[in-house]
Order: structure tokens, then C-alpha cells, then sequence
């Protein structure tokens, strides 16, 4: 483990001024970088608190924004502003690629080994950059099991981990065979892990304000999925190579 400086970085993204959290591990030289989405609610301690921890393992960790600024704590507010982006590839690609342009620009990255790692809404950014062929070193989702157009998977040149609550209600088991099928038909490496009893975002802590039918926390299945993006992690973009 190894200590980390933090600092918040602002930039341009679908029209609006976005608030990143980016973290960095000790030292001076290029480290492996990770890229981290987070929930349709948007950029919380909780992505912050993750960006710390990938730093201070010893990545170059950059926790974006989605909302610029914003955490959208009313259901329909989230929604209303969401799915309309979940239905827009190209705004999803804009806004991932517009946290990537930061992540890059840091001079302590390793531009050549960068991972993706998302929640819900930014899962689906992940995907999406891996969808337009941006050369990532691996991507992980938690309840983000998300269909692109035709044939772009295709473009996905890194292994893709999945995670889901097997009673999730919004990444129903159709949207599960139908994200499997597209990983599969596009020749992807991809795994798909369904964690027994789970609802949606059951890796993010009980909040204190209202959330959406079928959304909970399961602190026990949230340390797995973490523990499993972190194997992804050892396994796609080690310390040292």
C-alpha cells in the first residue's frame, strides 16, 4: 500500500462543467491508470473513496463526473436526465471520452495501460468507450449490463467483467442473455457474475434519501464485487510488468 495525494479536476462534458476526483499514488514515475464511472446518481464519496483506495494500491485512479457537479438524490430528477443518455451512445462516448482526455493528460498515467470500471450509468459509459475501440487494458461493470448498436462490441479489444444481483429488477435475466449473447457473437472474452439475492447497485452503501423500487444494499456481495474488480485489475493491468 503506498500513499496518495487527491485533487479535484474540472472539464468540459456534455455541455456542462464536470467535477472529477482524481487520486494518485506515491512516487514520480508512470503508473497504470483506472478510469472510474459511477451510479446514475452521480460522482459521491463512495466513487471518491474507491479512487483513493486503487491509489493507494498504486494506480493513477480518476473517479468522473457525470452530472457536472451535481448528485441527483430525487429518483425522477436521475432518471429524466439518464435515460436519455443510456439512450444516446455517442453522448455516453463524449462524456467517457472527455474523462479519458484528463485521466491521459496526467502526467503520472501510463497511457498504454488504462482500465475502465463503472457503475450503472457509468458502466455503461465503460462499455460504450470499449464499444468505439479505445484501447483499453480491461473493463469491469456492476449492474451495468447494457447492449450497444449492431455489431460495435466488436470494437471491444480488452476482457470485459460483469456484475449483477440475480434479483435485480432493472438488469432483468432477458437483459443479461441479451448482454451475453452481444459478448459472445462479437468474439469478446467477457464474464458475466451473478451474485445470489442481490438487488441493483447492491455494491453502493444505504443512502439517506429516496431511491428507485428494487435498488439495495448487500454489504457482503458489495466486498465480493469489489474483490473480484480488483482480481480483474491484477489480472489486465498488473503493477508491474
Amino acid at each position: 500500500m503506498t500513499t496518495l495525494t487527491t485533487r479535484t479536476v474540472a472539464y468540459p462534458a456534455d455541455g456542462l462543467t464536470m467535477i472529477g476526483h482524481l487520486a494518485l499514488p506515491s512516487g514520480t514515475g508512470p503508473r497504470p491508470a483506472v478510469l472510474l464511472g459511477p451510479e446514475g446518481i452521480g460522482l459521491s464519496d463512495v466513487e471518491r473513496r474507491r479512487a483513493d483506495a486503487l491509489a493507494e494500491r498504486g494506480y493513477v485512479a480518476l473517479a468522473f463526473d457525470l452530472h457536472g457537479g451535481r448528485y441527483l438524490s430525487d429518483p425522477e430528477e436521475m432518471l429524466a436526465r439518464c435515460m436519455p443518455l443510456l439512450a444516446d451512445p455517442d453522448r455516453m462516448r463524449a462524456i467517457g471520452h472527455a474523462a479519458l482526455d484528463v485521466l491521459r493528460a496526467e502526467p503520472r498515467t501510463d497511457p498504454d495501460r488504462i482500465a475502465a470500471i463503472g457503475y450503472g450509468t457509468g458502466g455503461a459509459i465503460a462499455l460504450e468507450l470499449g464499444r468505439d475501440g479505445v484501447g483499453l487494458r480491461a473493463i469491469g461493470t456492476v449492474n451495468a449490463l447494457t447492449t450497444g448498436r449492431p455489431g460495435e462490441a466488436a470494437r471491444i479489444r480488452c476482457p470485459v467483467w460483469a456484475g449483477v444481483g440475480s434479483e435485480d429488477p432493472i438488469m432483468s435475466p432477458a437483459q443479461r442473455d441479451a448482454f451475453a449473447a452481444e459478448m459472445q457473437a462479437a468474439g469478446v472474452d467477457w464474464r458475466v457474475v451473478v451474485y445470489g439475492g442481490a438487488l441493483h447497485a447492491f455494491h453502493h452503501p444505504t443512502v439517506d434519501h429516496t431511491v428507485r423500487p428494487g435498488v439495495g444494499h448487500h454489504p457482503v456481495h458489495a466486498r465480493r464485487a469489489w474483490r473480484d474488480i480488483l482480481g480483474l485489475l491484477d489480472e489486465c493491468l498488473p503493477l508491474t510488468e
